[in-house]
Order: structure tokens, then C-alpha cells, then sequence
């Protein structure tokens, strides 16, 4: 059955209001361990985020540019993939985020 504009409408909000876990998701796993691009597509399938590459990429990258992660270059066989870790500063805002995410949490459930 084709989509219809609400239906669009809604997937779309939901785009927008998981965006912010999602990123979360990524920075909690890089300041655990190396992450990249294809392991963290599956990761957040696991969870039921789906993802596409042409999203996920460009998240990277602007965490990459605000500081909270560093990428390096590693060989897999013959091919090369981008290895991201969170930084020092992108621990500390997932620390601060962890806080605010505890709180929401028990509004969320108080509210129930």
C-alpha cells in the first residue's frame, strides 16, 4: 500500500525525534570501543533504528567536526575503513547527556 502524506508526515517526526538518540547510541559505543560506519548500522538495527548510510555518514562527520569524535583511516584486507572514537570532549558530553536522558527517563515513567 503507497504512503500517504500523513504517513510521510509522521515518519519524519519520528526521524527528528530519534535523531538525538541515535546520536547518543554512536557516541555511547565510540567511547567504549573503535566503531564504524557499517558495525554501527547494525548496531542501531538491533535497536530497531533504521538507518541509512547517506544519514549516518554525515552524523559522523558533524560529530567529527564538533570534536566529540576522531576517525582514523584503518586497512580491512584491501580495503580501508574510518574508524571513529569518541574524544575526551565527547565523553564529557555523553556524560552530561546521560544526566539529562536519567531525567527525562523518570518524567517519562512518572508520567505513565
Amino acid at each position: 500500500m503507497p504512503r500517504t502524506k500523513t504517513d510521510q508526515n509522521l515518519i519524519d517526526a519520528d526521524r527528528d525525534l530519534y535523531s538525538g538518540l541515535i546520536r547518543l547510541h554512536v557516541m555511547h559505543h565510540a567511547s567504549e570501543e573503535p566503531i564504524f560506519g557499517l558495525g554501527m548500522m547494525e548496531e542501531l538495527g538491533r535497536h530497531g533504528y533504521r538507518i541509512s548510510p547517506g544519514s549516518l555518514y554525515p552524523l559522523l562527520h558533524g560529530l567529527e567536526k564538533k570534536g566529540y569524535l576522531t576517525s582514523r583511516e584503518k586497512r580491512n584486507g584491501k580495503s580501508l575503513r574510518k574508524e571513529y572514537r569518541a574524544t575526551p570532549l565527547g565523553r564529557q558530553a555523553l556524560k552530561a547527556a546521560r544526566s539529562k536522558v536519567l531525567e527525562l527517563l523518570r518524567e517519562l515513567i512518572e508520567g505513565e
